[in-house]
């Protein structure tokens, strides 16, 4: 499956960065025990750290809120997706269990204080292309709402756009009938490239320690 980075992107944001991990016989499940506890513990110690803290002064957030207003998304409206989780947990709204892949995914990006979507491989159709969304761009997300991609970075097939920063779409969801799966981590573009391998390194081999199967990866920039 190629994934690439469309020429927009690389002129609006020339540091941008991507990690993509391809993961084959995977068993997605209800989480185990020590994951959910470390999901739980890991928000109140990020509770008790914003509590004389902004949100906005996460470097990682503040670094995709820039992201967003270069390729014509306004973050205070549209907001990714690592600063609402962190907005959650600062209301003490903490994140409830999902599945072992949903909620692995949500746990790195609250460590990593990056955007990272997680996709079922098998519903995903021809190549995989990183872009900026044009007029008529849209999807259900996860949320169950319709999404306007217009003026926002999305990740698409030919079928259409099914991922983004922001929100993922319905029609990719990693559920427990996934056997294959696609993970996009949206790196800090002021990392390095070692350190961004080293990051999704560590990510793929804990989520297959947890999940199974096998994972190779790629960092695109």
């Amino acid at each position: 499956m190629e994934i690439k980075v469309s020429e927009d992107i690389k002129s609006l944001v020339p540091n941008f960065k991507v990690g993509v991990i391809h993961y084959s016989s995977i068993t997605v499940s209800e989480s185990p025990q020590m994951l959910k506890g470390r999901l739980q513990l890991f928000q109140e110690s990020i509770y008790f750290d914003l509590e004389d803290k902004a949100v906005t002064d996460i470097e990682g957030i503040q670094e995709w809120r820039a992201i967003f207003k270069k390729v014509g998304t306004d973050p205070s409206r549209y907001r990714p997706s690592i600063e609402a989780l962190y907005r959650r947990i600062k209301k003490q709204d903490y994140l409830h269990t999902i599945n072992s892949a949903a909620d692995l995914n949500n746990f790195f990006s609250l460590q990593y204080e990056v955007p990272i979507g997680i996709y079922d491989a098998d519903k995903i159709n021809g190549e995989i292309e990183l872009k900026v969304g044009k007029p008529g761009d849209e999807y259900t997300g996860i949320n169950g709402r319709l999404i306007n991609m217009e003026n926002k970075l999305l990740t698409g097939d030919s079928t259409g756009p099914f991922g983004s920063p922001f929100v993922d779409s319905e029609r990719t969801a990693v559920t427990e009938a996934t056997k294959n799966a696609v993970q996009v981590i949206y790196l800090r573009p002021s990392l390095s490239v070692e350190q961004c391998e080293k990051l999704v390194q560590s990510l793929m081999d804990m989520f297959t320690q947890v999940n199974g199967g096998t994972g190779t990866f790629s960092i695109l920039s």
